[in-house]
């Protein structure tokens, strides 16, 4: 019953249906999800036992009523005190876990603005200090001076980042709420309109990740993609610096968000980005 639970649910021990965590971040959480997964293990299979043994060792065996007895202290308190810690246990770890994914180290290697919309995502990396991805929505600022990547719909645009070190991630929405999920990394956070949520992810390999919009937020929510490609810090600061020689010497390059989409606003109406770039319009 057991194994055949486990091959219906898909599960693969020891990560138990999850990744096992392509970041420290998401290690650490991968870490809790085993925990949680063999507690709920251990309490299940002790509580099937007892059911078991009830079952048949008083089942029915005569019209006699069988003997009566009431108020074991030691197995009440047991049954008390023992849940509990458990609960406290869970308690601990969840939170030890949490303040390891959600610290964000004040000398980050890299950082990434990161601004959902219906129905795509732009990436912005600063260029310098004073340029328009360090102040983002700031009307003085010059937009040219920092890297964008911008896809969507059927675009999926590409969020690099190295590996080995910290990177802050700046999360917002210019419109409706998103979800900004990379299930690989264990990860997901909301993407709400006029507030920065900032994270950090430290990828322990290269590789590419998908990634996803999982907020109903409109039409085309189901084409909402992109994708996480890690490289080494060197081929990462090579690519940056290519991107950004080629901003200062082809400003026209930049590429710009859809029409209707606003740099730096969350009041825009789902009606003003109805197609994007899925019809042409």
């Amino acid at each position: 019953m057991v194994g055949t639970a486990l091959l219906l649910a898909g599960c693969k021990v020891p990560n138990f249906g999850e990744y096992p965590g392509a970041t420290t971040q998401g290690k650490t959480e991968n870490h809790l999800w085993q925990l949680f997964f063999i507690a709920g293990l251990v309490v299940g299979g002790f509580v099937l036992l007892l059911i078991l043994w009830a079952v048949f060792r008083y089942r029915r065996k005569s019209e006699e009523m069988p003997k009566q007895t009431q108020y074991h202290t030691l197995m009440e308190i047991t049954y008390t005190v023992v849940p509990i810690l458990i609960v406290v246990g869970l308690f601990v770890f969840t939170v030890l876990a949490e303040n390891n994914v959600d610290a964000t180290p004040p000398d980050p290697g890299a950082t990434i603005t990161v601004h959902a919309f219906q129905w795509g995502w732009e990436f912005e990396y600063p260029g310098g200090p004073g340029s328009g991805c360090a102040n983002p929505g700031s009307p003085t600022a010059n937009q040219n001076d920092c890297v964008k990547v911008i896809g969507q719909t059927t675009q999926n645009p590409t969020m690099v980042i190295p590996t080995g070190t910290e990177v802050q991630i700046n999360l917002n929405s210019l419109d409706v709420l998103h979800g900004f999920y990379v299930p690989q990394f264990n990860f997901s956070r909301y993407a709400s309109p006029g507030y920065t949520t900032s994270f950090d992810f430290n990828a322990l390999h290269t590789g590419d990740f998908r990634g996803q919009c999982t907020q109903l937020c409109g039409l085309y929510h189901s084409l909402m993609f992109f994708n996480v490609k890690a490289v080494t810090q060197s081929k990462f600061a090579t690519w940056l610096h290519a991107q950004q020689a080629l901003v200062k010497s082809h400003p026209s390059s930049v590429p710009k968000l859809p029409s209707g989409v606003s740099t730096g606003s969350s009041t825009n109406s789902s009606s003003n980005n109805q197609g994007g770039d899925l019809y042409g319009d």
